[in-house]
Formats: structure tokens, C-alpha cells, sequence
């Protein structure tokens, strides 16, 4: 897909109020979804998304939305979710090699990184914007992500 026809759908999007549109072009699947802060879009091939059918765009994120709410259920209300900004794949480590970024009973402040999300190609630096204790990790490294996922439980300091 070329950066014109991408352009074109995000313009679609801001000037004729649809809230959402989801293209796939062979190995390329694109969501661009107009939220109240602005238009977000992300891109990433077909195989780092779970498999599901593409004619209906909840149907991808249903999976995490029944798996997100279960967490929070047994831990305490005061918690913060870091959720993924983006569709892509989740890693701790800035390299195979290299320690995680941030693990269970760590302190953060915002703007630390925490994560890196890959993104056709490009890797993401995903920053806290709260300062707290990570309480829990809720996804394995290497693993696909959907937007608004949730990534980790803080506790706030």
C-alpha cells in the first residue's frame, strides 16, 4: 500500500466521520480509528495479527477485551494500566541479549521506557507516563499486541 493511499484513508476518516476502517492488500492490514484525541493509525503485516476475520473489526479484539478485565478483578481498584499505543509485537529487551526493560516489583517514572513495540519494521520505545511500581506484566515477549492492549499493572506512587 502506498503512502497516498494512506493518506487518503486517514482523510476519510477526519472529513467524513467514520469512526474506523480496517484495509487489507495481500501481506499489509491497516486500522485507522478516529478516537477523541485524534486520528491513530497503525499497520502491521497479516502474520503478527492473531487470525480472525477481517469483515469484522471487533472481532480481533475481542480475545483481549474478555482477558483484559479478568486481571484487575483480583488486584487492588488503585491500579494503573499501561496499554499498547499500537497494533505490532511486544519485547522486554531492547535486543535478545540485553537485560528486560523493567520487571515485576520495579520502581518507574514516567517517561521510562518499559517496552518496545515492532511495527512493520520500525521498533517503538513505549514510555511510562506514570511513576509507580510494576505489579504485574501481562504479556510474554514476542508476543503480538493490539491496540489499547493492556501491557502492565502499576501500582501508583
Amino acid at each position: 500500500m502506498e503512502l497516498k493511499e494512506i493518506k487518503e484513508l486517514i482523510k476519510l476518516v477526519a472529513d467524513y466521520g467514520v469512526s474506523e476502517v480496517e484495509v487489507e492488500k495481500g501481506d499489509f492490514k491497516i486500522a485507522i480509528k478516529k478516537t477523541g484525541e485524534g486520528i491513530i493509525h497503525t499497520a502491521a503485516p497479516v502474520m503478527q495479527i492473531p487470525v480472525a476475520p477481517v469483515a469484522q473489526p471487533v472481532a480481533p479484539a475481542a480475545p483481549q477485551i474478555v482477558a483484559a478485565p479478568a486481571e484487575p478483578a483480583h488486584t487492588p481498584t488503585n491500579l494503573i494500566t499501561i496499554k499498547s499505543p499500537m497494533i505490532g509485537t511486544y519485547y522486554s529487551s531492547p535486543s535478545p541479549d540485553k537485560p528486560v526493560f523493567v520487571n515485576v516489583g520495579d520502581e518507574i517514572k514516567a517517561g521510562k521506557v518499559v517496552c518496545i513495540i515492532e511495527a512493520m519494521k520500525l521498533f517503538n520505545e513505549i514510555e511510562s507516563e506514570v511513576s509507580g511500581r510494576i505489579v504485574k506484566i501481562l504479556v510474554n515477549n514476542a508476543s503480538p499486541v493490539e491496540y489499547d492492549q493492556p501491557l502492565f499493572l502499576v501500582e501508583p506512587a
